[in-house]
């Protein structure tokens, strides 16, 4: 079972995941996909901490996120991976220009093989205004074509708005 949780900055998508998640009864595995480099990163970090369970396993990755997959991948257990957008961003600003399209089409190929029930959490970007700046409208371009091969992917699709979510795909 593959699920995707898109949602805007507070959306509530992270608690949605953690209490999807919790909920199954089954082991979980957090892949946390941040990386503090500044004080105010180290915060959100901080406070996403706080908020799960102390029994789940935590396992940080910035880059390699199908490798990471596969290494922690078993039956039984949930894998919940946040965020995504996160993840885009180590990888577009990287020096190596191909690590990015590398690793997205490694992690749609992994994807299908899993054994855990997954969980991936995603900022929605497309819904505002376009950015000034190069890299921001590669980033939102980016953003937007991973969510539309995950949305195909996945068996379940739920875009969350002020706490709410709103089912998109439920192929049960």
């Amino acid at each position: 079972m593959l699920q995707l949780i898109l949602g805007g900055a507070r959306s509530g998508k992270s608690r949605l995941a953690e209490q999807t998640a919790k909920a199954t009864g089954l082991a979980v595995v957090y892949v946390a996909t941040a990386q503090a480099l500044d004080e105010e990163m180290q915060h959100r970090i901080q406070h996403h901490q706080l908020q799960r369970p102390h029994d789940w396993a935590l396992c940080e990755e910035p880059i390699f996120l199908a490798d990471r997959l596969l290494h922690v991948d078993q039956e039984n257990q949930v894998i919940l991976v946040d965020c995504l957008t996160l993840w885009l961003t180590n990888l577009l600003l990287t020096e190596d220009v191909q690590l990015q399209q590398q690793q997205v089409e490694k992690l749609f190929s992994v994807l299908p093989k899993l054994k855990s029930k997954i969980i991936l959490v995603s900022n929605e970007t497309g819904l505002g205004v376009v950015p000034m700046g190069e890299i921001s409208r590669r980033f939102v371009d980016e953003a937007g074509r991973l969510h539309q091969v995950l949305g195909q992917l996945a068996h379940k699709v739920v875009f969350c708005v002020a706490g709410f979510p709103m089912i998109l795909k439920d192929e049960k």
